[in-house]
This record gives structure tokens, sequence and C-alpha cells, in this order.
């Protein structure tokens, strides 16, 4: 059991969201010790400035207290992240892509010398020991097919940060048999370990 889960959503959808559902039936199946949720269309984390990024070149003992205001929210998502054993993340596919709210926690938590670092050897991830479960609703696009931008983009950030233990649910084609995927998905979350 892990002993805490960062569950995070994104799709515009607050009625009938398949993402939704899934994401809280993983949690509800981890039974984790605390449940950090953040749902990122409800509460959406703002889009990258000039100022931010300025803030973010800076080296932190040089950065001014409005720089450090600056990142505050990006320090405080990361604090999640790395406070979390697991994170659920719900993938809603939006023309063929990620959700713009999920990019926007993306390039807040994507921070060079913070959750990765360049290296002679290339880049390296930091945020090892970690498993990530995304729960992926589509209309028409199949999980993995090449017009698939979404869930190979996700799995390559995570692993990008250091979490390559990843796991796919994937409701995909809900346009073309709602019933059967979603059933498919289903039977993937009761054969989810509750620990990795």
């Amino acid at each position: 059991m892990p002993r805490t889960v960062l569950r995070l959503d994104a799709s515009a959808r607050k009625q009938g969201s398949v993402t939704r559902d899934l994401t809280a039936r993983i949690t509800a199946r981890l039974d984790p010790a605390t449940i950090l949720h953040r749902d990122l269309a409800d509460d959406p984390v703002p889009q990258l400035t000039e100022d931010w990024v300025i803030a973010n070149l800076t080296p932190e003992g040089d950065r001014t207290a409005a720089q450090a205001d600056t990142l505050a929210l990006s320090d405080r998502l990361i604090g999640e992240l790395r406070a979390a054993d697991t994170i659920v993340i719900g993938l809603p596919v939006y023309n063929f892509g990620l959700p713009a709210a999920l990019k926007a926690w993306i390039d807040h938590v994507a921070r060079a010398g913070v959750t990765f670092r360049y290296t002679a050897d290339g880049p390296e991830g930091l945020l090892t020991g970690k498993r990530a479960i995304v729960a992926m609703a589509s209309g028409g696009t199949p999980a993995g097919a090449g017009i698939d931008h979404a869930s190979p983009y996700l799995r390559h950030v995570l692993g990008f940060l250091g979490i390559t233990d990843v796991t796919l649910v994937a409701a995909d084609q809900m346009a073309l048999d709602a019933d059967a995927s979603l059933g498919r998905a289903l039977d993937q979350i009761a054969d989810l370990p509750p620990a990795a």
C-alpha cells in the first residue's frame, strides 16, 4: 500500500468524465494513507511567463523576493510530486494530445536542477523510486497508435523526471464501443497491485 498518492485530474468535464471516474477508482484501489488531490481544471496552473522563465534561470541564492514568489506555485507542485509514492494522472485525449491544463502542470514541475539535471551522460531524472498510473480516455484515438500523441508524450516526460514505472489504464475509442472500452479499463484497475 502506498503511503501517499498524488491524484491529478485534468478533464474539463466534471459530470460524466471517464478519466475522473478512473482516477477515483484507481486511488481507491491503492488505498493510500494520504491522498493529495489536485484538480487542474478547477484550479488551473497558469501558463509560463517571461518573469517565470527568468526567475527559474536565476540561481536560487540570487533570486529576488519577487522571483521567489513567482516560483512559489511551481515549488508547491514539485513538493506534492516529491511527497507522493504513486502519481495517478487522468489523461483525457483532446485532439490527439493532452489537455493544456496538464501540459501547464508539466511545465511547472519539469525544472532543470530541481526535478532533472544535465550530466555528461545526458539528462538524469531526480524523481526516482516512484510509480505512476495514467488513466487515459479517448473518443476515437487508440492508445499507443501513431495518432496517440498524449500517452507516449506523458510516459516520456515522466521517465525524463525519473519516474519509469508507468502503467497505462486505457478506456480508449469510447466513441466506438463505450461499454467494452470502459470494461477493459475496469479490468485493468482490478488487476492493479495495491503497491509497486
